[in-house]
Order: C-alpha cells, then structure tokens, then sequence
C-alpha cells in the first residue's frame, strides 16, 4: 500500500472520544433541555426518530396532515421560548446554546412561509424520506420485523394526509415547478414497482418468515404506485413553469443550510472565478493524461474507456470502494487525526433506485448500533469508472462526512444531545467533507492523473453549483470565459451544458443535479462557501501562531466544535489553540 503520509507526533486527544478533565455538562440546564427536546422531536416525527435511532416508534410514519405541519410549527415556538429562558454559563453551554436556537428560528421561519409543505424533490421530499427509513431499521429479529411490517402498512395512511396538504399547496398556488412534481410521482411510481419486495428480500434474514413483511411491502408498494399516479394527475396539471425560487424564498434558505447571509453578485463572481481557476488546472492535468486531446469531455471519454480503470460489477465496486475507506482511514488514523475505534468502520451500500444520481451519507445512530454508511446510486449502470469517484469517497466517508458526523456521535462530554443528533449545519459539514478532497489532494493521494481529474471535476461540479443555483433562482447572466451563451440569462439547459462541458459530469448527473438546484434552493452553494471558510480559518490560524501552528490540532478543534453555521464558525475558530 502506497504510504502518503509521514509520521507525525500524536495528539493527546481522540477526535470522537471523551475530552479528558472538563465541566461535567450532564446537570446542566442546557444539556438537559437539549435531551429533552430530542426526545420531543422523536415523538413528534417518527422518521427522524429511526434516523438518529431512538427506540419505540419504527412502526409509527407521520401523518403529513396539515394539521401535523401546523402543530410542528407550534412545538417549535414553544421549544424556543423554553430554551430562551436558559442562560449560558461558559463557552461550552454558549455554542450549545446558539445551535439550538438558530436551529430552532430558521425551522420556525421555513414553516411559517409554509415551506416545508410547497418544497419538494427527488433529493428531499416525505416520499423519498418514507422509503429510505426502511433502509434504516432492523430485519433480524421477530420483534423489529414486526415494526417494518407496520410501518409499510402505515405507508396508506401517510400519503392519505400528505394528499390533503399538497391539495392545500395547490389551492394556494404554491406547488413547486413541474419538473419536481413530475420527479416525485415518477420516483413514487419508481418505488412501488418491486423495489420493496426486494427490499425485504435483501435486508431479512434468510431463515426469517417474511411472509407477514412481503404482504405488508405488497400493500405499501400499491400506496406507492397510487400516490404517484395521483401526483401526476391532480397536481403536475397545477404545477408552476417558474423555477426560479426568487431573492426572498432564496435568502431564506440560503441562511437555513450555510447559517450566514451573502452578496449575491459577490458570491456569484467568486464562484466563477474559483471555477476558472479549477478549469486552468484540469487544462494542465488533461495535457498531462493525453496531449493529442483538446477538451475536457474527449478527456472524460478516454478515461471512461481506458480498460484498467473501469470496475465491472456492483460487488466489485463495493468492495473497491470499502478499501478506499479502509485505506484512508489506515494512513490517516494517528497521523492526521487519532480515529476512536468505534468509528473505524464505515460501510458502503447501494442506493435504492429512484433517488438522485448523488452519492450520499448517512450517520451512525445515537447508540451507534447502526454504523456511518456512504451510499452509491447505481442509475442502472454496472459498469463504473473509479476516476470519478475516488474523491468522492474520500467527502462521503474517510475523512469527510464519516469522520466529522462519527466523531459528533461521540462527543457527549462538550456537545448537546441535540447538537449530536440534529444540529446539521451543511455549510460546516458539507464544508469540511469538501476540504477532505482537497486535504488528500494536498497529501498527494491523487498523484495519478485520472485521480486528479476527477478530483478536479468534483471540485470543478461543487464552484459550478454556486454559479448555477445563484444564476438559476435570481436569473443573473452567464459570465464570459467558459461558454459561448455569455450574457444569457441562465437557463436549466444552460446549466447542464455547463455541468457536462466545464465539469465533465455525465449527461443523467448533469441533469439530476440541476433537478436538485431547482428543488432545494440555496443547499448547493454550501459545499464551497463552508470549504472557503474552513481554508481562510486554517490560513488565519498559521498566520496568527506561525511554527506553533499544529495541523493536526486545528483539525481536531474543528471537528470537536461540531456543526454550526458559518458566521458562527468563523467567530469560534478565531478562538483556536485555546480549549
């Protein structure tokens, strides 16, 4: 095995394990209202219970009703009041504090414009939500059978009572552009077509009676196949052509995933510039692969057909994949960062099809019974090009999302329970699992040129996103430099031209991320706004202590603060060396 990295002297702390000698937090005001409140929000959406693992309500789904939705918005100005009647003691309660609340005020701002109702995807809606939490749970005793069994059962009932909320969303004239609509109903239909039955097929023991599960995932896949055929009739007629989510709706969401608030025009150049940049570099690297080519796609096809680098076959690709987490988590483990044991593991699984083109992680549960695990949708392909996602698994897994969502886990001595399970902020995390690419980059991990371009086109993918999700929903014009369209004001299909020419992403991810953009405004600019936080606080921080700077420390200082919003970030990284 290639050995990237010297040795360097250890840490005395674990990134994830139990900070020696400080406060004992357990009595405090604020950590206890925050376990409270994650149980409270456990009881109040059964699906968020089964993500963080909390035990008792597998069988239960939500009931989606309007009704729900108003009652949730309640529980969130009560939990508010109650918190703002604590006060902070230290630094620790301090940023415990202000994860809950800002949590708390942009969920109450989201549901109060209705936008948890009116927004919806194939990356982010209660369809794909309801299906992925079958992933989640356990098959292998009688007993957690049984709550799958009733939860695919409750699956009817739930799409009875988001009917009559997105009847409302229709009534009001909000319904989300139809290409969502029409994304949804298809992914619905996608699910209800033999994907639950082979669900439990694959996830139940082979000893098992499944008979009562296979009947229970025949009922749920006729709800499935109804509610999408019902989408497509009664709302995709309604739906709105305008896909832009305008200043106001953006604004609002842009504060809800980076936890800060922006220049649109300055934003927008930087990210044109950032990609300019990157693009220079894929010149260089593209020249270096085979000089007799001369754009990025005629790069990307000789790549994709270079017989050594292609991998055929799901399971080699999950095994290639496992020992591309296994090998990180080798060379970097006491190096870079002191890995708990705990979190050494990460699995790798295939996605259910019918969700976007993406791949993706999801956290270990509270117990951590239930391992960190990166996800890879297949498209319906069986033949992958490792150049392409090498990189990846370094964001999705080690030392990108696996080490930064494993090591919260852990963290119950300074953290919150719900700093823990659902203080998410995806400008911090998408951040940091975006500077993992770039920190193996810096190690030399991707010293093979194919490895570089697709880094780069990651790279390349992640400054287009700020472009294009800026440019899509306020209707800004396409810069000069890297297509000829310059000065016309973006359109979806502009968009995917970029993604494809300039970030040399396949025709169906080009396409499935521009789904997304138009779907989830504001969430794509959170991967390179949160990286270019985390480079400025670690070039302010060599500056500030000069040879006293430790790398390996400022990691660790980072981590163990946990997810915030940006504005937050950079206020408490101004505090590093300090504990």
């Amino acid at each position: 095995m290639q050995n990237w990295f010297p040795k360097t002297s250890p840490n005395e702390l674990v990134i994830g394990g139990t900070v020696p000698d400080v406060t004992d937090y357990s009595t405090n005001d604020i950590f206890l209202f925050a376990h409270t409140l994650i149980d409270e929000m456990a009881a109040d959406d059964p699906l968020f219970a089964s993500r963080v693992g909390i035990a008792g309500y597998d069988h239960l789904l939500p009931s989606y009703r309007p009704e729900w939705y108003s009652q949730s918005l309640l529980k969130s100005r009560e939990w508010i009041s109650r918190l703002e009647r604590l006060t902070p003691v230290d630094d620790v309660t301090r940023i415990a504090y202000a994860v809950m609340h800002d949590s708390l005020a942009t969920s109450i701002k989201l549901a109060e414009a209705k936008e948890y109702e009116r927004s919806f995807s194939v990356i982010s809606s209660p369809v794909d939500s309801v299906r992925q939490s079958f992933e989640l749970m356990s098959y292998e005793t009688v007993e957690a059978r049984q709550a799958v069994a009733q939860r695919l059962d409750a699956v009817a009932s739930a799409f009875v009572g988001l009917r009559e909320t997105w009847r409302g969303v229709r009534e009001r004239g909000e319904l989300p552009p139809v290409r969502h609509v029409l994304g949804v109903a298809n992914q619905a239909i996608e699910y209800g077509s033999g994907g639950l039955v082979d669900m439990v097929h694959r996830l139940a023991p082979a000893d098992a009676d499944t008979s009562s599960l296979l009947e229970a995932a025949h009922t749920a896949s006729a709800a499935f196949l109804q509610f999408g055929e019902w989408i497509k009739t009664e709302l995709a007629p309604h739906a709105t052509t305008n896909e832009r989510a305008g200043r106001e709706r953006y604004a609002l969401w842009v504060e809800n995933f980076t936890g800060a608030t922006y220049d649109w025009e300055e934003l927008y150049a930087w990210g044109w510039e950032d990609l300019t940049a990157i693009t220079n570099r894929m010149k260089e690297v593209g020249r270096l692969i085979n000089p007799e080519l001369s754009t990025f796609l005629e790069v990307a096809n000789y790549l994709d057909n270079e017989p050594s680098r292609q991998i055929e076959g799901t399971d080699e690709l999950l095994r290639r994949l496992r020992e591309l987490t296994d090998q990180a988590i080798e060379q970097l483990n006491g190096v870079h960062f002191d890995i708990d044991p705990r979190i050494q593991f990460c699995d790798v699984r295939l996605a259910p099809p019918g969700g976007a083109s993406a791949p993706y992680y999801i956290s270990p549960n509270e117990t951590l019974t239930r391992p960190g695990t990166t996800w890879f949708p297949t498209m319906g392909e069986t033949t992958f090009q490792m150049w392409r996602h090498t990189s990846t698994w370094y964001h999705e897994g080690v030392p990108g999302h696996h080490l930064e969502a494993g090591s919260m886990a852990l963290n119950a001595a300074t953290a919150t329970r719900f700093h823990r399970l659902a203080g998410w902020s995806p400008g911090y995390g998408e951040g940091w699992a975006l500077y993992a690419e770039r920190f193996m980059d810096e190690l030399g991990a991707f010293a093979d040129p194919g490895d570089e371009m697709g880094y780069l086109s990651n790279q390349a993918l992640r400054a287009a996103r700020v472009v294009v999700d800026i440019g899509l929903h306020l209707g800004l014009t396409v810069p000069e430099g890297l297509l000829p369209e310059h000065g016309i004001t973006w359109t979806p299909e502009l968009a995917v031209k970029l993604l494809e020419e300039v970030a040399i992403q396949p025709h169906v991810t080009a396409v499935s991320e521009i789904d997304r953009y138009l779907g989830w405004p504001g969430q794509a600019i959170s991967y390179k706004v949160g990286e270019k936080c985390w480079l400025e606080a670690r070039e302010a921080a060599r500056n500030r202590l000069g040879d006293a700077f430790d790398l390996k420390a400022f990691h660790k200082y980072g981590l163990q603060m946990g997810p915030v919003g940006l504005k937050t970030f950079m206020a408490e990284m101004e505090r590093f060396p300090s504990v």
